[in-house]
């Protein structure tokens, strides 16, 4: 066994209902294969277990690894196309480089780079949007699995309206996610979800097949963009003459508990309502919504309607994989609504980071805090000596405000360790 001694922090009760921050400034964790034994004051624990080894994680935060509820896989090395709206990022940006991953050892290669991203940033958990190419979703799966981090992902599909090689059928789209459910899906710490790239790019009868493949894969999740921008929601719209753009999905039975969708920055009343009677979640993306000028995400309405709300970084519209930022990112777009926002604090943010994402993940009862009965995923977030995080934390008033200053000042670069199952999975040299 092995007792964490350091600042804990975690929200295992939801802030926007109440819930308070969990925070312990000399907190113990007692670990054993894993799995968290024991919480509690660090002197009480360990007179408790006088023998047991201890990994001294003062001097920083300890917080749980947090949950990437919408990143995707082939758009890492796209990062930083700015200056455009969606449609447009995609034909000059995304879409070019998403067709390289028909290469498989160029998608290994960046697999490879998308996974240590992931870690690097602190993030051990993620839903991610696969590739268009079934042997680069393998890669992904198989490096996942090699470092360890907890991943739900598969292959992406489209019939039309994209790049000609990233197009395929509804009956090849059905056979190829399937064989990719059958040799990842609930192996290890991989789970598959059927991914339509979004309505734009797919028709009624691919929405079908996406539908029975996700009826042959028990536990298997459904992910797709809704209403991210405003060009976007006219073209589906005439494509599909439905009402609304989360029609498109819900006629096909694709909307529910382990559903997510990502942005939603223009929904309906009548979508919202639909969302939260389905139980689905909605995955909000504050950096790729600000950068591709999509919108401020109505973050209150959906909080109105009872609506599941977590963070995704959106990489690689979105400016990195560090939730960090994005937690901070949506706390600007909060307060830019200003009476039509939601006053986020700390806890909030944090929330968002971590327990939010695990329970739309169908995982709260392993990840996402770091109570006694939870895995040991968690991160140390540690900045250099004399950095300006380091000074801030030094001089914290209390958790909550430390916290606070980690979400305003912290980067991948404070990351110092991160833990999967009680596993090393990243760290860094001291500084």
């Amino acid at each position: 066994m092995t007792i964490y001694r350091g600042t804990v922090l975690d929200t295992p009760e939801d802030p926007f209902t109440g819930g308070p921050l969990r925070a312990e400034a000399d907190a113990g964790l007692l670990v054993r294969d894993g799995a968290i034994l024991e919480r509690g004051a660090y002197a009480e624990v360990r007179s408790r277990h006088p023998g047991e080894q201890v990994v001294d994680l003062s001097g920083g935060l300890v917080l749980p690894g947090f949950v990437d509820t919408h990143v995707h896989f082939p758009q890492v090395r796209a990062i930083g196309g700015l200056g455009m709206p969606l449609l447009d990022w995609l034909e000059r940006c995304a879409l070019p480089e998403e067709a390289r991953l028909g290469d498989p050892s160029y998608a290994v290669s960046v697999a490879e780079e998308f996974v240590g991203g992931l870690t690097q940033a602190g993030t051990t958990t993620a839903l991610v949007f696969g590739a268009h190419f079934a042997p680069a979703v393998d890669a992904l799966f198989t490096e996942a699995a090699r470092v360890g981090i907890r991943v739900t992902s598969g292959l992406v599909v489209s019939d039309r309206l994209l790049r000609d090689e990233l197009l395929t059928t509804p009956e090849r789209a059905y056979d190829e996610s399937l064989a990719l459910a059958r040799r990842w899906h609930g192996v290890g710490r991989n789970r598959y979800a059927v991914i339509p790239r979004f309505s734009l790019s797919c028709g009624d009868d691919l929405l079908k097949a996406c539908r029975a493949v996700l009826e042959e894969v028990e536990g298997g999740y459904f992910t797709s963009h809704i209403n991210e921008n405003v060009r976007e929601i006219a073209t589906v719209a005439r494509l599909f003459e439905l009402s609304h753009y989360l029609e498109t999905y819900d006629q096909h039975h694709l909307v529910g508990p382990r559903s997510i969708l990502a942005h939603n920055v223009h929904p309906t009343d009548a979508e919202l309502r639909t969302l939260a009677e389905r139980g689905a979640s909605v995955a909000h993306c504050p950096t790729s919504n600000s950068a591709l000028g999509s919108g401020l995400f109505p973050l209150t309405r959906h909080l109105a309607y009872g609506v599941h709300v977590a963070l995704g970084s959106d990489v690689g519209a979105g400016t990195g994989f560090s939730l960090l930022k994005e937690g901070l990112q949506a706390y600007f777009m909060q307060q830019l609504l200003s009476e039509q926002g939601y006053q986020l604090a700390p806890a909030h943010l944090l929330h968002l980071a971590t327990t939010a994402g695990a329970t739309a993940l169908g995982l709260s009862s392993e990840v996402g805090d770091l109570g006694v009965g939870k895995r040991f995923d968690a991160q140390w977030l540690r900045p250099r000596p004399s950095s300006t995080l380091d000074v801030a934390l030094r001089n914290a008033s209390g958790n909550e405000d430390a916290l606070a200053k980690a979400f305003a000042l912290g980067t991948p670069a404070d990351v110092r360790t991160v833990w999967v199952d009680g596993d090393e999975v990243w760290s860094q040299e001291p500084a």
